[in-house]
């Protein structure tokens, strides 16, 4: 990495740091407080002094502690192939930590006494008790973390080396999630210089690709399972599981993430569960340009990062990669969510906002090209796959818009296929009139895919126009596929009452069911199930936009206070 020290701008050209690297921004990134703030900061750790050389953490550790430099400084290192190395150094008055403070995750980067020193060390609950207590010095605290943690990402420091054969399903999987969850990741393909080293090195056969090289320890795992890759980076956070706690968030898309930040800012205990990372449908978009706030737009995956930030930073835990296989009546009024591995989290509401996910084509090979030539994201990662190729995107609804606007501008030219004669019916219209006006995006009406062909990844497409009844063959490798909602529902079974379509009724449509037995009406996001709501486009009835599931997040919170508090009178009646 280039010195972030180059005060005269002497450095070669192809050696400075872009304007929008966060180690540009030094101030930002790595702030020297003040004394006063020094002075306030003291009160909630102990002073220390230390020798050269004392490791204060390591990759790897849970739950440090947060270290004000008084003197001397603190090196913080990553390991590499080659070793460890040292890629900032803190000096006086300045702070440890990244967004791995926020979260009982494993850490990614060790720190270490670069000589003798005094420092003001800072336990977790008390980090946490100064985060809202001096809100100045949080607000300095928070912006410096997640810059760090931009530019451990950009610059693939702390982080894994993700090796491959080719662009294959499980490769992109991979590193789809790797990237999701902010994890970061060095590529390394096999026909780059070390790949026959490190294959021979660790005994790896290329058909035992995509393998993950994790440098602390110097061990590989070859194509493990996105569960099976988070508990080995510590990317789940363990809980307790005799906890109760007083709302269980099943699924991280806008309105999960909305709940678990008002829930946990509110005082509830709070858990958020997600099958792989916080964002939902959400994030696979590229941009979206109508969401109050955001003038010239945000990705999907940024505002998912900055939410999931946010309901760290007022104590909510999230536990990911998992599914709620089933949600279980428990003992005295409480709920028990039965997790894909068999382990059960108490709890005395649920809310669920488990989404809904695009349907696959209507082919008997649907599914054998997914991640392999069909996807259905368009992000940064799908773009750099097809750069300066042909691309179809199917679906004319908001999301398939935005894909296609973005693709646009790296594609060769984006064909769109849409069943019905148009967009305006399901597309703003701002996107309507970009995608009218590119020349790199031609718009198919009435058409739909007959066929894909390919050997393990997609080689050629056939579509049909059922208007004209011409069918077309093109060699096109990509294919993004935005179309219908198919509610995720299936961990209620049939303890809730639903919609034709599968999603869940709530408010007056639970009431009038058979399964609603109390003599008091159901809150507005609540089930037929007492204590069980449903939010965002899980729920029958909402309005498929980030804006309304963010609202529908945070108006349900009041409801769960509600009924904590209905829950308490009945125990206070019972107990009388």
């Amino acid at each position: 990495m280039p010195d972030r020290q180059d005060p005269l701008n002497i450095l070669p050209e192809k050696d400075r740091l872009d304007a929008s690297d966060p180690y540009a921004r030094e101030r930002q990134t790595f702030p020297v407080l003040t004394d006063e703030q020094v002075e306030r900061i003291k009160p909630f750790g102990v002073i220390e002094d230390l020798p050269k050389g004392t490791v204060t953490f390591e990759r790897g550790d849970r739950t440090v502690d947060f270290f004000v430099l008084l003197k001397g400084s603190i090196e913080i290192y990553e390991h590499r192939r080659e070793g460890l190395n040292v890629f900032t150094v803190h000096g006086g008055n300045q702070f440890t930590g990244e967004l791995d403070l926020l979260n009982d995750r494993k850490i990614l980067v060790g720190g270490r006494m670069g000589e003798d020193g005094t420092v003001i060390r800072v336990n977790r609950p008390n980090f946490k008790k100064l985060m809202i207590a001096e809100p100045d010095i949080g607000e300095i605290i928070m912006r410096a973390f997640i810059l760090r943690r931009v530019g451990l990402i950009s610059h693939k420091q702390g982080s894994v080396t993700l090796i491959t054969q080719k662009q294959t399903a499980d490769s992109i999987r991979i590193e789809r999630f790797l990237r999701r969850n902010g994890y970061p990741v060095d590529v390394m393909d096999c026909t780059h210089e070390d790949c026959d080293m490190l294959l021979k090195k660790y005994e790896i056969s290329e058909d035992q690709l995509p393998c993950v090289l994790i440098h602390l320890g110097d061990r590989v795992i070859c194509n493990p399972t996105n569960y099976e890759l988070a508990e080995e980076l510590g990317l789940a956070e363990e809980v307790e599981s005799e906890h109760i706690y007083d709302v269980v968030i099943a699924g991280a898309g806008p309105s999960g993430l909305s709940a678990a930040v008002y829930a946990a800012s509110e005082g509830l205990s709070t858990l958020l569960i997600e099958q792989e990372a916080p964002g939902g449908q959400a994030a696979t978009s590229s941009k979206i340009e109508n969401y109050l706030g955001f003038p010239t737009g945000v990705s999907g995956q940024a505002l998912a990062g900055r939410a999931q930030v946010q309901a760290q930073k007022f104590g909510a835990k999230i536990l990911l990669p998992h599914a709620v296989k089933k949600v279980e009546k428990g003992e005295n009024g409480t709920y028990a969510l039965r997790l894909c591995n068999d382990e059960r989290i108490k709890t005395q509401t649920v809310i669920v906002a488990t989404g809904a996910r695009y349907r696959a084509l209507n082919l008997e090979n649907a599914h054998d090209f997914d991640n392999a030539g069909v996807y259905y994201a368009a992000t940064a990662m799908e773009a750099g796959l097809c750069k300066n190729k042909d691309v179809i995107v199917v679906g004319g609804g908001n999301s398939a818009g935005q894909a296609a606007v973005f693709l646009s501008a790296h594609a060769a030219h984006v064909h769109m296929l849409v069943r019905s004669e148009g967009l305006a019916d399901s597309m703003s219209d701002y996107l309507i009139e970009r995608i009218k006006s590119s020349p790199k995006i031609t718009l198919n009406t009435h058409t739909s895919i007959t066929e894909l062909q390919g050997n393990r990844h997609l080689e050629s497409v056939s579509w049909n126009n059922k208007q004209t009844g011409q069918s077309e063959t093109h060699d096109i490798e990509h294919v993004f596929l935005m179309i219908g909602a198919v509610p995720n529902t299936e961990l209620l079974g049939s303890c809730v009452a639903f919609s034709e379509k599968g999603f869940i009724k709530t408010g007056p449509d639970a009431e009038k069911t058979d399964v609603w037995t109390l003599d008091r009406d159901p809150m507005l996001f609540e089930t037929s199930a007492p204590g069980v709501f449903a939010i965002g486009d899980v729920r029958d009835g909402s309005v498929k936009r980030v804006a309304s599931g963010v609202g529908e997040g945070s108006i349900c919170i009041s409801q769960v206070h509600q009924y904590l508090a209905l829950q308490a009178l009945e125990e206070e009646k019972q107990a009388a």
